[in-house]
């Protein structure tokens, strides 16, 4: 495999993550986390550094746009619930620093 399929294939895969937790917008992003290590923001700031380290303009909100297909403030109106308390106790025990 040539160094450019390998890109083409990451980038055909990241592609398939980002239009699969798209879909899943029944998935918070604190379940993700507690069960991941990782969400949608997550993603989207990697993206977001990413570009910033080979000098590409994207600021964080245009990074959040392209994980969540929509703006932000939009994807947590329409699909973000309240954490529960189990949630936030999972997330405290599996995110200690």
């Amino acid at each position: 495999m040539t160094d450019a399929e390998r890109t083409e294939l990451e980038a055909a895969a990241f592609r398939r993550l980002v239009d699969h937790l798209r879909e899943r917008t029944d998935v918070q992003n604190i379940d993700l986390m507690n069960l991941a290590g990782f969400c949608r923001n997550c993603l989207s700031r990697w993206y977001g550094e990413e570009a910033d380290a080979r000098g590409i303009a994207l600021d964080k909100e245009a990074a959040r746009e392209i994980v969540y297909g929509m703006p932000y403030a939009e994807w947590k109106a329409k699909y973000q619930s309240e954490a529960t308390d189990t949630q936030k106790t999972a997330f405290e025990a599996t995110h200690q620093h």
